[in-house]
C-alpha cells in the first residue's frame, strides 16, 4: 500500500510540476509578442526621425518631421497593438475568414465575397487624392516595419492568438484601409433589416394601422402611408413560408435590428459657454468588443498637432480635435441602402427583367479556401441594382415571390470611395468652414458631422444620399420591383441637399440619432430614425441651463435618467398603483404591490445599485411580448426590443392602437389595464427565478453588464476568464449614457452596445480637453493596457486629452525613437 502512494504522489506531483510547465510555456510564447515602449529600432520607409511618447494611459503622442513619417509611425504603433484586431477585420472584409476558422465561418465569407467589398476597395485607391495616397502608402509601410520586427526578432508573432490559429500575416496595402472603413459602413448600415422586417410585418398585419403601431413613424410631418407590401407584386404572387430563425454564422459582421449604429454629440457656440470658448461632446456608439474598436492617438501633422479615436487598420483621426477644430460624429441613419425584388427570365434563369427587357446578370466565380476542407466555388451575380444576396440569409426567402431575388443598392458599393481622403483631409482643416468643404467627399457610412471652431458651431449629415424618384412604389421603405424605372435609384443628391446646421440662433446644436429634418420623400433623408426618446432628455439638459462648461457637458453625456421610463411608468400603470388593502405576505398579489411601490418613488435613473431600473425593464419586455404575441406568433421574436412609441400608441389608443390588448384567441375582452397586470405579474416571475424574490436587494447592474468580449476566444472554456471584460454598468436603451440591452434569452438586459469613445472638448483651454476608451490601449491580453482604463470609462471618468507633449512626457511609459537604417 505504501509503495502505491509513493507512486501515486509522484504522479500527481509530476503532472502538476509538467502543467505547471505548459503555463509557464504558454506564458513565455505570449508575452513574447508584448510590445516594448522604450526603444530605439531602425526602419527604412522614413525620412527623418519618429518619436513616439505613450504617455500614462498608453496613448501614443507621434512626433515626425513630415506628415508621411507621423503615418508611418501611426501604423507602426497600430501594429504593435492591435495587429491581430487589424488583420481580423482585413480577413473579413476580404472574405478569407474560413482559410483560419474552418467550417464555421463559410457563411460570412460568403456574404462578404458577394458584397465584392474588397475589390472596391482596390479600385478606390486611385480615387485619392494625392495627399491621401502619400498617407496611406506610409501608413502601410509602418504596418509593414512591424511586421518585419516580429519575424526578425521572433517576437511570438505579434500576438497570442497567431499561436492559436494559423493566420500568416500578409503584407499591408493601401486597399486594406479603405476595405475596413467599407466594412464599418456594412457595421452601421441597418436598412435592409428594416427593410425585410417591415416587409414580413406587412404580410402578418395587413391592417395599415396596426402596421403603423408597431414599426411607427417619428413623429413629425412628411410622412407618407405604403402600399401592403404584396400590392407591389401580380395578384396570386406567392411568398415562401416564414424559415426558422438561423443562428449568426460566426464573426457575422451584420449587426442586429437596433444594434447598428447610434451615438451622441453636441456643441455649444460661445454664447452659450460659460469659458468664452466653443464646447464639444461625442461618444460614439458601437458593439463592445475586446479590445474596444477604438484606440487613442496624436499625430504632429504640418497643419499641427491632432489627438482622438482612430480605427486600426485606418490612417485617420476619425474624432477628436486640434489646436483650432473639434468633430465628432453620430449615425445619421440616412437611408443609403434598398432593397430590389429582381424577375428571372423564366426561359433562362440567368437573366433578369429591367425596364427595357431580360438582361443577362455579371456574374465572376469565387474560391473560397477553407482550413480542413475542401474548397468550395461560388457564383457572384450582380444586377444594375447591386449584388444578388442568397435567400438563405436576412429571412429574404420570406419575401421574395417564387422565380425572383433579390439584390441590394447601396452607396457603400462605390468603386470611387473617396471617404478616407475626406476623413484624412478633415484632420487638416483649421476652422468649421474648411471642415464643411473638404466633407463633401465622404461616400459611406453617412454620419452626422458635429464641428466646432474656436468661434462657430455646426452639424452636416456627410455621406453620399441617393436620388431617389418621387413616384418610387416604396419610397424605399420595403423591397420594392428593380425592373420598374421609378423605383431605380437615379444617381446621387448633390452635397448641398444633405441637411446643414451652421451657427444655430440658439448656440447649441447635436445629435442623439433623432430625426434631424422634416422633409417630404424623396428629400426626406430617411423614415427610420435611432432615437425618439434620448433627444428628450437632451433638449431638457442643454436647455436647463444658460451657458455650459467643460463638467456640465461631461455630466450629460453620463446622464441615466430615463425618459422613457418617466413617460411610459404613468401610462401603463394608470389603474395598478393604488388597489384597495394590502395583499397578503407570500402572494403574487404582494409582489406586485412591493414592486409598484418601489417603481412609484423612483425618479427613473438607470443606476447600477438600483433595482427599480430592472423592474422597470423586465415589465416593459414582457409587456410589448403580451402584446404583440397573439397577432405576429413567431415574428414577434424580431421585435426583441421595447419600441416605446409603440406602447404609447397603445395606452393611448392613438388610432385604435388599445386592440392589441385584446388576445385574438380567448373568448373574454382583455383590457390594456389587464395586459399590463399579467406583464407585470410575468416579469416578477422572470425576476424570481433569474435574481431573486427580495426586490429590494435587485442590482440592475447584475442584468446590465457591459459585455466587451474577445470575437475569436470569448467563449473558449478557460480562456473567457482572461480575455472577456465584464462590467456592472448603468443607463440603458433609452437614456444618453446608453447602454444599449442585448434582447436575446437568456440574459436580455446585458449591455453589448454602447460609447466605446468619449470625449468633450474645450477650445477656451484645449488641453483641459478629456477622452476615455472603454478597455484600454492594447489588443493583448497578457498586457496592463489591455483593460486599464475600463473601470475609469466604468465609472464615468475621463484621461486628459491634451497636445503638450511635456504632459505626455512627465509621465510616460515609454519612448519609442524610429530612425532611418
Amino acid at each position: 500500500m505504501g509503495f502505491l502512494f509513493r507512486w501515486l504522489l509522484r504522479l500527481a506531483s509530476a503532472a502538476i510540476l509538467l502543467s505547471l510547465l505548459a503555463v509557464l510555456v504558454v506564458y513565455y510564447l505570449g508575452s513574447r509578442s508584448l510590445p516594448d515602449y522604450d526603444k530605439a529600432l531602425a526602419v527604412s520607409g522614413i525620412t527623418g526621425d519618429i518619436e513616439i511618447v505613450r504617455d500614462n494611459s498608453n496613448v501614443p503622442h507621434i512626433l515626425a518631421q513630415s506628415d508621411r513619417d507621423a503615418f508611418f509611425g501611426l501604423g507602426y504603433v497600430h501594429a504593435q497593438d492591435r495587429l491581430w484586431q487589424m488583420t481580423l477585420l482585413r480577413r473579413t472584409v476580404q472574405g478569407r475568414l474560413s482559410e483560419v476558422f474552418g467550417t464555421r465561418t463559410v457563411e460570412t465569407d460568403k456574404l462578404l465575397r458577394r458584397l465584392d467589398l474588397y475589390p472596391l476597395a482596390v479600385q478606390s485607391v486611385e480615387a485619392q487624392d494625392a495627399r491621401t495616397r502619400d498617407a496611406l502608402d506610409a501608413y502601410a509601410r509602418g504596418v509593414n516595419a512591424r511586421i518585419d520586427e516580429i519575424n526578425a526578432d521572433s517576437l511570438g508573432r505579434g500576438a497570442p492568438e497567431f499561436f492559436l490559429f494559423n493566420a500568416p500575416i500578409a503584407p499591408w496595402q493601401p486597399a486594406d484601409s479603405i476595405a475596413i472603413v467599407k466594412l464599418m459602413a456594412l457595421q452601421l448600415s441597418g436598412h435592409l433589416g428594416d427593410e425585410v422586417l417591415r416587409a414580413r410585418t406587412s404580410l402578418q398585419l395587413p391592417d395599415e394601422d396596426r402596421l403603423a403601431d408597431i414599426l411607427p413613424d417619428i413623429p413629425g410631418q412628411g410622412l407618407a402611408a405604403l402600399p401592403e407590401y404584396s400590392a407591389l407584386f401580380p395578384a396570386g404572387a406567392r411568398f415562401a413560408a416564414a424559415t426558422p430563425a438561423q443562428d449568426r454564422p460566426a464573426l457575422w459582421p451584420v449587426p442586429r435590428r437596433g444594434l447598428a449604429g447610434a451615438s451622441n454629440a453636441w456643441a455649444a457656440d460661445p454664447t452659450r459657454s460659460a469659458s468664452g470658448g466653443t464646447l464639444l461632446a461625442n461618444d460614439p456608439h458601437l458593439g463592445f468588443t475586446a479590445p474596444a474598436i477604438w484606440y487613442l492617438a496624436r499625430l504632429q501633422l504640418s497643419s499641427g498637432g491632432v489627438i482622438g479615436g482612430t480605427i486600426p487598420g485606418v490612417p485617420a483621426i476619425m474624432l477628436g480635435r486640434s489646436e483650432d477644430l473639434g468633430w465628432g460624429i453620430t449615425s445619421s441613419y440616412l437611408d443609403d441602402q434598398d432593397l430590389y425584388i429582381e424577375e428571372l427570365n423564366p426561359d433562362n434563369p440567368e437573366q433578369y427583367r429591367t425596364p427595357e427587357g431580360f438582361k443577362a446578370f455579371r456574374t465572376r466565380r469565387s474560391i473560397i479556401e477553407i482550413k480542413d476542407a475542401a474548397p468550395i466555388t461560388i457564383t457572384l451575380r450582380w444586377t444594375d441594382n447591386g449584388p444578388v444576396l442568397p435567400g438563405t440569409r436576412f429571412d429574404l426567402a420570406s419575401i421574395t415571390p417564387e422565380g425572383h431575388v433579390v439584390s441590394l443598392a447601396w452607396t457603400a458599393l462605390s468603386g470611387r470611395d473617396t471617404s478616407i481622403s475626406a476623413a484624412i483631409g478633415l484632420m487638416h482643416a483649421h476652422d468649421v468652414e474648411e471642415a464643411l468643404a473638404l466633407s463633401e467627399g465622404y461616400v459611406a457610412p453617412s454620419q452626422n458631422l458635429t464641428l466646432a471652431d474656436n468661434e462657430t458651431i455646426a452639424l452636416k449629415t456627410i455621406g453620399a444620399m441617393p436620388r431617389r424618384d418621387a413616384a418610387h412604389q416604396s419610397q424605399g421603405r420595403l423591397p420594392s420591383p428593380g425592373w420598374i424605372e421609378a423605383n431605380r435609384w437615379q444617381g446621387m443628391l448633390p452635397f448641398s441637399a444633405n441637411p446643414e446646421f451652421l451657427s444655430p440662433s440658439g448656440g447649441i446644436v447635436g445629435n442623439t440619432n433623432n430625426k434631424v429634418v422634416d422633409r417630404p420623400f424623396p428629400m426626406h433623408v430617411s423614415f427610420e430614425w435611432g432615437d425618439s426618446q434620448r433627444v428628450m432628455r437632451w433638449q431638457g439638459l442643454m436647455q436647463g441651463r444658460e451657458v455650459h462648461t467643460r463638467d456640465s457637458f461631461i455630466e450629460a453625456q453620463l446622464d441615466t435618467v430615463s425618459f422613457t421610463a418617466r413617460s411610459l411608468l404613468p401610462l401603463i400603470g394608470a389603474d395598478l398603483w393604488f388597489t384597495g388593502e394590502a395583499a397578503p405576505e407570500g402572494t403574487p398579489e404582494r409582489q406586485r404591490q412591493r414592486a409598484l411601490d418601489l417603481l412609484a418613488n423612483w425618479n427613473g435613473e438607470m443606476n447600477e445599485h438600483l433595482p427599480e431600473p430592472l423592474i422597470y425593464a423586465a415589465w416593459l419586455r414582457a409587456l410589448q411580448d403580451r402584446l404583440i404575441r397573439d397577432d405576429l406568433g413567431p415574428l414577434a421574436d424580431e421585435f426583441d426590443h421595447v419600441e416605446p412609441l409603440f406602447i404609447e400608441r397603445v395606452f393611448r389608443d392613438v388610432d385604435g392602437a388599445s386592440a392589441w390588448c385584446d388576445i385574438i384567441r380567448s373568448a373574454a375582452e382583455e383590457s390594456c389595464t389587464d395586459i399590463s397586470r399579467l406583464a407585470l405579474d410575468d416579469a416578477l416571475v422572470w425576476i424570481g427565478e433569474n435574481f431573486g424574490t427580495a426586490l429590494e436587494s435587485l442590482r440592475w447592474g447584475d442584468a446590465h453588464q457591459a459585455t466587451h468580449d474577445h470575437p475569436v476566444l470569448g467563449e473558449v472554456p478557460v480562456l473567457r476568464y482572461f480575455v472577456n471584460i465584464r462590467q456592472s454598468t448603468s443607463g440603458g436603451d433609452n437614456t444618453l449614457q446608453r447602454g444599449r440591452t442585448s434582447g436575446q434569452d437568456p440574459m436580455p438586459f446585458q449591455n453589448v452596445h454602447g460609447a466605446g469613445y468619449r470625449g468633450v472638448y474645450d477650445f477656451a483651454d484645449p488641453d483641459s480637453s478629456v477622452f476615455i476608451n472603454s478597455t484600454g490601449q492594447s489588443g493583448h491580453f497578457l498586457s496592463r493596457h489591455y483593460d486599464d482604463l475600463g473601470e475609469l470609462w466604468r465609472r464615468g471618468e475621463y484621461i486628459p486629452m491634451s497636445l503638450d507633449i511635456d504632459l505626455a512626457r512627465a509621465a510616460a511609459v515609454g519612448v519609442t525613437r524610429l530612425t532611418t537604417d
